[in-house]
């Protein structure tokens, strides 16, 4: 049973580091290509964090689902 529930982990966790790595790649091209005052680029870093925390959070939920056995998170719906 727990191996049926890793596989089911892996993809989230998958898609949840891509697109954590995509946004902090974003934001680390636009701060060296560009020459935004301070106050912007620590909004766009303040920004760039939130995304990546909701991401984690909701990463975080989605795997509490598949342990307790609640894989098909459309049945709440």
């Amino acid at each position: 049973m727990k191996e049926k529930h890793a596989k089911k982990i892996i993809a989230p966790v998958i898609v949840a580091v891509t697109a954590g790595i995509y946004y902090i790649s974003v934001f680390a091209f636009v701060l060296c290509k560009a020459d935004f005052p301070v106050a912007v680029e620590v909004l766009l870093a303040v920004i760039t964090a939130a995304l990546t925390g909701m991401l984690i959070y909701v990463l975080i939920q989605r795997i509490k689902e598949i342990r307790s056995g609640e894989e098909d998170d459309l049945s709440k719906y």
